[in-house]
């Protein structure tokens, strides 16, 4: 379905797919299954309704780990601190970044259940039970940040203010359906993912054009392919949504073109 608000009802099978490999190799085999809750290097690719629990029931009941990568959906994209929290899906792992010191700081982090936890620390010889690290794991200014950022997350209510201005960001991303070479808008929370038609044997360049001529009218996109991938920030307001629909709407009349 083109031009998707949200979710769509039923998963076209699509968990189903799981079982069948599950069923081919075996359990055994299968150490984890890894998602985006929302694909967005991909192109913003919402999931169905149903699909993600389908996913938890059948790694579940096979003893495969479910792993949910929030990097770009973690911290308030969906409106609530994962999406795992949104969907009501709760993994065996959630990996995080970006949100997690708002940017200014790399850092990264893995969330782990109590068992996936208890199985790594009890199941280890003496002596340091997770061996692995970076040079700058744990680095002091990046914890520092890190714990700022979810400071303000809570003192100013960020995700409650990200769920609120959901409704908001999706009347603007679908307002450049009749832009030319726009084929389909898909959208989550404040997620966005806008699709053009590609050019005959340059695949991107369309997007790729879309990009530079946003970037020279103040606004910074993200391209995957000919999708334009774009995430609010949780504090954007009105003025915001209006640059950015104005800034997409000059790209689409002057290097959308055929």
């Amino acid at each position: 379905m083109r031009f998707q608000r949200g979710m769509q009802p039923g998963n076209g099978g699509l968990a189903e797919e799981l079982e069948e490999l599950v069923a081919l190799h075996g359990p055994e085999t299968i150490a984890a299954v890894i998602v985006e809750p929302v694909a967005g290097s991909t192109g913003v690719l919402v999931p169905p309704q149903g699909y993600l629990q389908a996913l938890r029931d059948i790694t579940r009941k096979h003893g495969i780990l479910l792993i949910f990568d929030e990097v770009i959906t973690g911290f308030g994209r969906l409106g609530t601190a994962t999406a795992a929290e949104y969907f009501g899906v709760t993994p065996d792992i959630i990996t995080t970044a970006k949100g997690l010191t708002n940017g200014t700081v790399p850092m990264g982090a893995v969330i782990a259940s109590r068992d996936v936890h208890d199985t790594v620390v009890n199941g280890s010889p003496e002596g340091i039970e997770f061996f692995h690290g970076y040079t700058y794991s744990g680095h002091p200014v990046a914890a520092a940040a890190g714990l700022a950022t979810l400071q303000l997350y809570r003192e100013e209510g960020l995700f409650e203010n990200a769920a609120a201005l959901a409704a908001q960001w999706e009347a603007a991303a679908h307002s450049l359906a009749d832009c030319p070479n726009v084929i389909d808008i898909r959208n989550l929370g404040l997620v966005a993912g806008i699709e053009l038609a590609p050019r005959e044997g340059k695949p991107g360049a369309r997007a790729m054009e879309a990009f530079h001529r946003a970037f020279d009218a103040g606004l910074l996109i993200r391209v995957t392919g000919d999708i334009i991938a774009l995430a609010a920030a949780d504090d954007h307001g009105r003025a915001d949504r209006d640059d950015f629909r104005h800034a997409a709407r000059d790209s689409a009349r002057s290097g959308l073109m055929p």
